[in-house]
């Protein structure tokens, strides 16, 4: 394998069987000079870079002392994998992770046989990992299941239920903690590897099991008292009282970036005793690169980069960020009103509530990687007065549903839901894509739903939520700039449940719900071209519907072109319904909605996944044409 580093013993891994031949003592070179590659690679493409340096030790212990991929590793998130998937066979296409055709950015089942779980949310390993080991139990198999969590996934309930499921069926099961935020209990260096390697051993777990068994012919209040007596002393060592409670056999912490204490612990977990284990292992996001290091986010996600200065390559453009629209709105607007408040889930940067944050430091919330909580606890501040904005990419916000729809929909509070990320989100595909939000939302009773179709709607939507207190309202947007409107110095509140037509037609009508507006006036000309008079109108609202708006395009024109950046049984589902429901469909009206397709789209640039979703301007061509008819088409092909 020819690479453009020097990286002599890298080069003889093409598989983790190849790192397990080599000496141990030959491991830190491993790890140095896979970080060197690791930097290289995503230097050329982008992706995510800080968690995948605090592994790199990590990973190669991993595959140093277990048999993967017999033994099951399970890595959450995926924004850890990257090592991992340059260790197991994937080296050189690591300059394509990301990219159209390429690597995908998290663990893919159908990429390699080493991954066994594919991952694009947080805190799902533990769940999955323990299905796995009650599956190698139940077929008699006695291979190991390892789930690594880590980059702030431990802060997810479904983590600690899967934890408390997990030691009350007391499977076999290995959890690494990845702790590269905050430590719980700091590794104190010596004594503290020393302690990890006592308590992970044949020694001491033999001890404990023979001393659980004396203990059995003991009464019932002593056998308690000596239980209590055990976790509490290894508790108050190692600081893993609470892991002990849920029913795991708590090892650590220790120096994720000290082979010489990580090899042993490894070891001693996967030769001796039964049961659930959790490996605390402290690491530093961005290790040893020094930009990485430096950084407030410790390079979490980045775009090309110079490897020398880690300066990155970030696209200019004149029209600001949806995402920095809202930020900036939403604190113009607090300034005015001091019942809004914002809440994020472990997302404040990528939300844009860092800003608010600044401004108003008291009145933003993190509440960590928990949507369902950050839902209902929106709730209850609605039901104080007060104006919660919670701000969740569209893909996130389905691990909430059920809160929405209990805990603020059937209760009618106004909770305001700006949803990011809506539509297409290029390079980190179809586990963040923000496909289905319409679609979920609408069924809610008394749930509005806008979409802004550019920068300036999306300030217009922002003062609209604010004003509106009747019950939940929400506003998506899509990822990445605006498209160099004008802005408003302010927003104006809306009407609710009223478009806007912005060319006016006879023979075609194309409906607009959002992002797709810009195409659907580029289109509008071209069919104008072929002397196809076409109206263009931007619903911005899903629900309500607007009644007056879809009555007058369906019964003034031949075609109605129903348009969204979502998933079928969104807008379009909606106004079809209306229109079936109230006869005007009856008159030979061709209507046609235009949706994402029915599968999960891959990663590429967003403007090659909308155009090969049909929903650019030459899509929405096609699409008349084909409505119209063989001869029309005939004309659009000459």
């Amino acid at each position: 394998m020819s690479s453009p580093l020097s990286t002599p013993l890298l080069d003889q891994i093409a598989s983790p069987e190849d790192l397990r031949r080599l000496p141990e003592a030959d491991l830190r070179q491993v790890a140095d000079e896979l970080r060197r590659d690791l930097v290289d690679a995503v230097s050329r493409t982008g992706g995510h870079l800080g968690a995948g340096l605090g592994v790199v030790e990590l990973t190669v212990a991993i595959h140093a002392v277990f048999d993967t991929p017999r033994d099951r590793l399970i890595w959450d998130v995926g924004h850890q994998a990257y090592p991992h998937k340059i260790l197991t066979g994937r080296r050189e296409a690591m300059r394509t992770v990301r990219q159209e055709k390429g690597l995908s950015g998290f663990a893919k089942r159908t990429e390699s046989e080493y991954d066994p779980f594919g991952a694009g949310h947080s805190s799902t390993s533990i769940s999955a990992g323990l299905g796995m080991a009650v599956a190698s139990e139940l077929s008699g198999r006695r291979n190991h299941v390892i789930a690594v969590i880590g980059d702030g996934a431990m802060s997810a309930g479904m983590a600690y239920e899967a934890m408390n499921n997990a030691g009350a069926l007391d499977a076999r099961l290995i959890v690494i903690l990845n702790d590269n935020d905050m430590s719980i209990a700091p590794p104190t260096g010596a004594m503290s590897a020393y302690l990890a390697r006592l308590v992970s051993g044949k020694t001491y777990r033999g001890l404990r099991d023979r001393a659980k068994a004396v203990t059995k012919r003991l009464p019932e209040f002593v056998r308690e008292g000596a239980r209590k007596t055990e976790e509490f002393t290894r508790g108050f060592l190692t600081g893993g009282t609470m892991f002990e409670e849920l029913g795991f056999f708590y090892v650590g912490p220790i120096d994720g970036h000290d082979l010489d204490h990580l090899l042993p612990v490894l070891k001693n977990v996967r030769d001796t005793g039964t049961g659930p284990v959790l490996v605390h292992v402290v690491t530093k996001k961005g290790k040893g690169y020094a930009p990485a290091e430096a950084s407030a986010d410790k390079y979490h996600g980045v775009s090309k980069f110079d490897v020398t200065t880690g300066a990155q390559s970030k696209p200019s453009s004149n029209a600001p960020s949806y995402t920095r629209v809202f930020a900036e709105t939403l604190v113009q607007e607090a300034r005015e009103d001091e019942k809004i408040v914002a809440i994020n889930a472990a997302m404040p940067d990528g939300t844009g509530l860092d800003l608010f944050g600044q401004a108003f430091p008291k009145r933003t919330f993190d509440v960590g990687i928990a949507e369902q909580h950050a839902v209902t606890f929106a709730a209850g501040l609605a039901t104080e007065g007060y104006k919660p904005f919670v701000a969740i990419y569209s893909t996130f916000l389905q691990r909430a549903y059920d809160q929405i729809a209990h805990d603020v929909a059937i209760q009618h509070l106004p909770v305001r839901f700006a949803i990011d990320r809506a539509g297409f989100v290029g390079a980190d595909g179809p586990t963040h894509a923000g496909s289905f939000d319409t679609g979920f939302l609408c069924p809610l009773p008394g749930m509005v739903v806008m979409a802004a179709a550019d920068e300036a709607e999306l300030r217009h939507m922002v003062r609209t939520a604010v004003a509106y207190d009747e019950g939940p309202i929400s506003f998506r947007y899509p990822r990445g700039n605006g498209t160099g409107v004008d802005m408003p110095e302010r927003g104006t509140a809306l009407e609710i449940g009223r478009g806007r037509i912005l060319r006016e037609g006879t023979k075609v009508a194309i409906l607009s719900f959002g992002s797709r507006l810009a195409d659907a006036m580029a289109a509008a000309e071209d069919l104008e071209g072929f002397g196809l008079s076409t109206t263009v109108a931007d619903a911005r609202f899903a629900k309500p519907l607007d009644a007056d708006l879809l009555r007058r395009l369906a019964g003034n024109h031949e075609v109605l072109v129903l348009l969204e950046e979502g998933a079928s049984g969104g807008f379009g589902a909606q106004a079809l319904e209306y229109l079936a429901r109230h006869g005007l469909l009856d008159r030979g009206l061709k209507v046609r909605p235009m949706t994402m397709p029915d599968r999960f789209v891959d990663h590429a640039a967003p403007e090659v996944m909308i155009r090969q979703s049909g929903l650019d301007r030459a899509g929405i061509v096609e699409v008349v044409f084909g409505a119209l008819g063989e001869s029309a088409r005939r004309v659009l092909q000459a």
